[in-house]
Formats: C-alpha cells, sequence, structure tokens
C-alpha cells in the first residue's frame, strides 16, 4: 500500500496512488508530466511566438516548471531557485574569464551536498522520484552555459573547436531568460538538456537554418523551412512511452536484476543461463527510462521545441534534444555504439564540459565526472571505473580486428552477430552496480563471475597493440580502413545523432569524444 510519508510534495493524488499501487512520488511525477504535455499544446497554440512576446513566454513557461516541481517536491523545489540564483550571481561577480571554473564547481557542489544529505541522512536505498533528479537537469544547464558564455565573451575564435563556435553566446543572459532556461516546464522534471542558443531561438521564435543530411552521412545546410506541425512525432513518441510503461508494470518486476546475486540461482545456474538471466534483466530494467525520457522528449515537441529540420526525403525531424533512439540502443553490435545512443543530451554534456577540454586521460575524467553527477551511491562509481576499463578494452579490439570483418556480407554478418552478444553482455555485466547500488551485493556478482571480464580487459589492454599509426600500416590494411570507415559512415547516417545547435555545427565527430562518456542511466 502506497504511504503518504514516501513524497515530500503534494498528497493530493494520495487516493490514485493507492488505487494503482504505486509510490505517491511516481505518481505525483508521471501526473505532472501529462499535465505539462497539455500545457505544451496550450503554450504552442496560444501563445506561439507569433502571437505573444518573448517576455510573456519566458515568464509563462518560469511559472508553470515552479509550479509542477513544488507539486512534486515541496519546499524542496526551493533548491533549485537556490542553486540557479547563487550560480547567475557568482557569473556576475567572476566574470567571463572564470565564471565557468567558478559555475562549475559551486553547482556541482551544491549537488553533491543535496545527494550525500538525501542518501545518508533521510533514505538511504529509496531509489525514486526525489529533488536531486531535475537538479541534475539543472546542474547541467549552469554548467553549459557558463562554459558557453566564456567561449562566446572571452576567448578567441580560433581557439574554438566549430561545435564550441556554434554553442558560443555572446551576451549575458537576463535573470529571466536564465531562469527560463533552467526551469521552464517543459524540462524541469526529466530534463532533457538543450543547449541555451536553440531554447532562445525557440523563446523568440527566431528563424533559423536547419540542416539536412546528406547520403554520406554529412549535414548540409538549407533554405529555411516554417516548422511543421509536431502532432506525428507526438504521437508517436506517447506511443513509445505506453508501450515502454506497460512493459515496465507487466514485466520488468518479474525479472529482479537482484536475482543475479541469489545465491541458489548462483550456485545452481550454469554459465549460459547466468548470462542469459543477466542480460534479460537489465534488458528488463531499461523501459523505465525509455518511458521517462521519451515522455519528456514528447512534451518539448508538443510545445513546438526540438524541430532539427528535414531529412534529404523531406521528412520532419522532431529529435534536437532527443536523449535515446531505443533500436540502436538494443541492436548495439559495440560498447560505442550504445553509448552513441544512451542518454544522449547527457552524453553531450561531458563532451563539452570535460572530455575536450580535459589536457590528460580525458576518458577516465569523463567517467569519473558522470560518477560525480550521478550521484553519491558507491555502485555509481564501480559501474564507471568497469566502464573506463570496458571502453578502453572495446575500443583496442575494434581498432586491432574489425577491418578484418568488413567483407563479404556474410562474414561482417557473423561478426555482428557475435559483438551484439557480447556487447549486450558486456554492457548488463557493467551496470549491474548502478542497480544494486551498494558495494558488498556488487561485488558478489562480480565475484561469481570471477571477474572475468575485468580479467579479460585488463589482458586486451596489455596484449594488444595500441591504434597504428597511418604511416606504419601496409597498403591492405589502409583499404580495409578505408571500407571500416565507409561502413561506420553508413550506419552513421542511418541513425543520424539528434544532437544540434542552432546552426548545427556540433558535426558528426562527436564519435571520437562524447561517445565515452558514461553508461548514464
Amino acid at each position: 500500500m502506497a504511504t503518504t510519508s514516501s513524497t515530500t510534495g503534494s498528497t493530493l493524488l494520495q487516493p490514485l496512488s493507492n488505487a494503482v499501487q504505486l509510490p505517491i512520488d511516481q505518481v505525483n511525477f508521471v501526473v505532472c508530466q501529462l499535465f505539462a504535455l497539455l500545457a505544451a499544446v496550450w503554450f504552442r497554440t496560444y501563445l506561439h511566438s507569433s502571437k505573444t512576446s518573448s517576455f510573456i513566454r519566458h515568464v509563462v513557461a518560469t511559472l508553470l516548471g515552479l509550479y509542477l516541481a513544488f507539486f512534486c517536491f515541496g519546499w524542496y523545489a526551493l533548491h533549485f531557485l537556490v542553486q540557479s540564483g547563487i550560480s547567475y550571481c557568482i557569473m556576475i561577480i567572476a566574470g567571463v574569464e572564470s565564471m565557468h571554473q567558478c559555475c562549475f564547481v559551486f553547482a556541482l557542489g551544491y549537488l553533491t551536498v543535496c545527494q550525500i544529505t538525501r542518501v545518508y541522512i533521510f533514505d538511504y536505498g529509496q531509489y525514486s522520484a526525489d529533488f536531486s533528479g531535475p537538479m541534475m537537469i539543472i546542474t547541467q544547464k549552469i554548467t553549459s552555459l557558463a562554459f558557453e558564455i566564456h567561449d562566446g565573451m572571452f576567448r578567441k575564435d580560433e581557439e574554438l573547436t566549430p561545435s564550441q563556435r556554434g554553442l558560443a553566446v555572446r551576451r549575458m543572459p537576463s535573470p529571466l531568460e536564465y531562469v527560463s532556461y533552467t526551469c521552464n516546464f517543459m524540462g524541469i522534471l526529466a530534463g532533457p538538456l538543450c543547449s541555451y542558443k536553440d531554447y532562445i531561438t525557440f523563446i523568440e521564435g527566431r528563424p533559423s537554418h536547419m540542416p539536412q543530411s546528406s547520403e554520406n552521412g554529412k549535414e548540409e545546410q538549407q533554405h529555411e523551412r516554417a516548422d511543421p506541425s509536431p502532432n506525428a512525432a507526438v504521437t508517436e513518441k506517447l506511443l513509445v512511452c505506453g508501450l515502454s510503461l506497460l512493459f515496465h508494470l507487466t514485466i520488468s518486476n518479474l525479472l529482479p536484476v537482484e536475482y543475479n546475486i541469489d545465491e541458489h540461482f548462483q550456485a545452481t545456474a550454469s554459465w549460459p543461463a547466468k548470462a542469459t538471466y543477466l542480460y534479460v534483466s537489465l534488458l528488463a530494467a531499461r523501459p523505465k527510462y525509455y518511458f521517462a525520457w521519451t515522455l519528456a522528449d514528447a512534451i518539448n515537441n508538443a510545445a513546438g521545441f526540438g524541430f532539427r529540420g528535414y531529412d534529404r526525403n523531406g521528412v520532419a525531424r522532431w529529435d534536437l534534444i532527443s536523449n535515446l533512439r531505443i533500436q540502436q540502443i538494443e541492436m548495439s553490435t559495440s560498447f560505442k555504439m550504445f553509448l552513441d545512443n544512451w542518454n544522449i543530451q547527457t552524453a553531450l554534456w561531458l563532451k563539452r564540459v570535460c572530455y575536450e577540454r580535459a589536457t590528460f586521460s580525458p576518458t577516465t575524467q569523463t567517467f569519473f565526472l558522470s560518477a560525480i553527477w550521478h550521484g553519491v551511491y558507491p555502485g555509481y562509481y564501480l559501474t564507471f571505473l568497469t566502464g573506463t576499463l570496458m571502453t578502453l578494452a572495446a575500443r583496442a579490439v575494434r581498432n586491432n580486428f574489425r577491418h578484418y570483418f568488413v567483407e563479404p556480407p556474410q562474414l561482417k554478418l557473423f561478426y555482428d552477430i557475435v559483438t551484439w552478444a557480447a556487447t549486450q553482455i558486456t554492457i548488463s555485466y557493467t551496470v549491474v552496480p548502478f542497480v544494486l547500488l551498494s558495494i558488498k551485493p556488487s561485488f558478489t556478482f562480480y565475484s561469481s563471475w570471477y571477474y572475468c571480464l575485468h580479467i579479460c580487459s585488463i589482458l586486451v589492454l596489455l596484449l594488444l597493440p595500441g591504434k597504428k599509426s597511418q604511416r606504419g600500416k601496409s597498403t591492405q590494411e589502409n583499404v580495409q580502413l578505408s571500407r571500416v570507415k565507409k561502413f561506420d559512415e553508413r550506419e552513421n547516417s542511418l541513425g543520424q545523432n539528434s544532437f544540434s545547435t542552432t546552426n548545427n555545427v556540433c558535426s558528426q565527430n562527436q564519435d571520437t569524444a562524447s561517445r565515452h562518456s558514461s553508461l548514464t542511466q
């Protein structure tokens, strides 16, 4: 039976919580997101940028966001305003030269303190909706904007990468613009992260030249076209939400991840049975993320935010701030491909504020930042330490063997089947501590597997050579690698990245950086 003590927010929906036998905080979250969906339709219809001023749109988006926050989290929602307000003051006081560093330290530190108090003082292991979830998104927005202003107002253009140049903000936002960006109703509860320039362009209704995907996967500019109706995209995403929620409520509870460390199961199950259940149990744990992130994307689309342009066939794409691509996730044939398509906007954030700015060991630093951002459960850190090792080993294997399996098609199909199975087991093995949270059960699981994937990864890194230089490759290898590149470009064009800035200078070269970001969940 759901109880009124399981939420810091409103208990108005307690009867509904009792009726559906779900915790009140989760019921509040879903109902508020459905309300936000309706509000988004109203916002686009009656407060369209062509009908009202950007000031009104900022005010309404902010007030609705704060209302939803207080309904879900009560007075804990004040943390959102405190974190945003102090960060804005820091930007003003510190100036453009050092605001990015100061805001990064403060925002991440404030988030960490809130997570520590929630986990170790109030309810360790209570893995449900809580106020630190929205704070994670707000922290991303605060730090991203600080870096973008630093790039736009302090650094020289020639010092910036193409993506940094496109994201750079050339003037300080007003207090209203700032709080609207961090606390608007479309993203206050579940995100996703978007760039400040994209958000302001949406609010002000300014036209932008949207990109078009060409046959080789590159981005090409196309002429201005009016934003199409998002109704079809929203309907499709709501259907995905419904199926994901149904799967979560009916199947997920039947396949608990904790059963992987059940003593009887460990003692009696064969290795194929252990591997199969490991994969299936982690597969069953993903639909709740599919539901939350796809619903958040649908809310933004319903408000008119998220249009990315048209593909080469003239089909409208509403994936500007999409956070995942389910088909690519479930069919991933490499560790990199999984990370490319899971929690996409967080991967971008990690790339922009850490990976491409790190002076040494960027992969390790990125995984460590991801662990800190996620929270203070020991299982998070164990997952990301393991993820670092797996990422480096998977990269080494791919660099040394992939080009031997490009042709003929039958050989490539065999390679894809083997690597799909290996990737799914490796991902599942890596994220078990993320779900179990604590150290003891996590080590119990890894011990039952004799740390076999850890050992294999270390051996791979010790025995396989590093990435060869172009000069040292034979002619045959160069031809093979050229074919690999063509296959990779073809795969990328089939599932084009949904990342984009207003002028879309975040190019397809993101795969060399953000893909190593984290198994963020």
